[in-house]
């Protein structure tokens, strides 16, 4: 309960902030604070300290989201079993796992440690986490990644019909590059 007490104290806190300041504006959590691209919509969601929708791209037919996650420190799970859960909504082509599909790399970006996955494949959306069933949604990528902020990790996940995510992927890693600790 407290776990859920604070995400909703840091999701209030991040909501205000995203509407005094509109899109390209600045976001914070954890210890961390970023700039979101210019193109992306601001679109609160619960238990996201920061959700926005980016525009299809491409000839793609939906749009695309990248969602940002804070759950305190010690919350969340840990940076490999983040990975793996990840990787794991995706299927390779022919229904297999995606495992030798997904890039992942670690670097440091302004002290931060970041740990990115990269994905390309079909993409079994659950519209919840919890929930039974999963729509394969084939052509997906997934740019994600955890960073090691000083109060907790941030979860950053932009999922997205790949000529999409293709298009985000630039604005998406200067997102990243821009994260500074507060």
């Amino acid at each position: 309960m407290m776990r859920i007490n604070n995400a909703m104290r840091v999701l209030g806190a991040c909501m205000a902030l995203g509407a005094l300041a509109g899109s390209a504006s600045a976001e914070s959590a954890g210890g961390l604070s970023w700039t979101a691209p210019a193109g992306w919509k601001s679109k609160p969601q619960q238990m996201r300290a920061a959700n926005y929708v980016i525009p299809a791209a491409g000839g793609d037919s939906e749009d695309g989201e990248c969602g940002v996650y804070f759950f305190g420190a010690g919350q969340g799970g840990s940076v490999e079993a983040n990975v793996q859960r990840w990787i794991g909504q995706f299927r390779a082509p022919g229904g297999g796992p995606a495992d030798g599909l997904a890039k992942r790399s670690s670097e440091t970006i302004n002290g931060v440690k970041v740990t990115t996955v990269d994905v390309t494949g079909t993409y079994m959306f659950k519209a919840f986490p919890m929930a039974r069933e999963a729509t394969p949604k084939p052509g997906y990528r997934m740019l994600a990644a955890i960073a090691e902020g000083p109060e907790g990790p941030i979860f950053f996940k932009l999922t997205a019909p790949k000529a999409t995510a293709d298009g985000a992927e630039k604005d998406f890693r200067k997102m990243l590059g821009a994260l500074a600790k507060h």
